[in-house]
């Protein structure tokens, strides 16, 4: 083999790597996007809230923790571009810019950024603490963007009524879910480690 036909055979071999590279990617962020809109289909209606309990945050931190800041973001950018745009991703099948645009709108709109907000950081700990830290920094990110629009949309401003309808009731399967994601990360850190 000459050095010419080497040069193309690497050349060949890196772009290819690099298609197989933006495939998996590709793959990974809608999966995740499927896994958010899989969480909403568990969903437990609260009788005194128009925001019902579901597994999305779960699925959203760990899309920010296994994917990284930037892909944990398009898979949620995604789920919401794909509800908007009709498919029956959002809780209790709803679509449309009407989601958004209501009481459940900017949990939605937190998710890409706590996405954003794990990513860069479950990598700078490695400590149980540090990194259930970092899932409830995430979910807080969430919890907040849901109250706030909330507290503008549904409730006229009220901020304590929102906190009361977007906040509190959440907080215990917030706890459950940072759990559930730190044990998740856990296990998965590991795994990656043995192989």
């Amino acid at each position: 083999m000459s050095d010419t036909s080497r040069v193309e055979v690497t050349g060949q071999s890196k772009a290819t790597q690099a298609t197989v590279s933006a495939g998996i990617s590709l793959l990974l962020i809608v999966g995740f996007t499927v896994l958010t809109a899989l969480g909403a289909l568990f969903r437990i209606p609260l009788p005194f809230t128009p925001v019902p309990v579901t597994l999305q945050t779960l699925m959203v931190l760990l899309a920010g923790a296994m994917l990284g800041s930037t892909r944990g973001a398009l898979s949620q950018v995604l789920y919401a571009a794909w509800g908007v745009a009709g498919l029956p991703m959002f809780a209790f099948g709803a679509t449309g810019l009407a989601v958004l645009m209501g009481p459940t709108g900017g949990y939605i709109i937190g998710f890409a950024l706590a996405a954003i907000l794990v990513g860069r950081m479950i990598k700078r700990t490695n400590t149980l603490i540090g990194q259930a830290l970092v899932f409830s920094l995430g979910t807080l990110v969430i919890l907040l963007a849901g109250t706030a629009q909330l507290a503008v949309i549904y409730t006229g401003g009220d901020v304590v009524k929102a906190v009361a309808l977007g906040l509190f009731p959440f907080l215990p399967g917030a706890v459950f879910k940072v759990v559930a994601a730190t044990a998740i990360w856990r296990a998965w850190t590991v795994l990656r480690k043995e192989n």
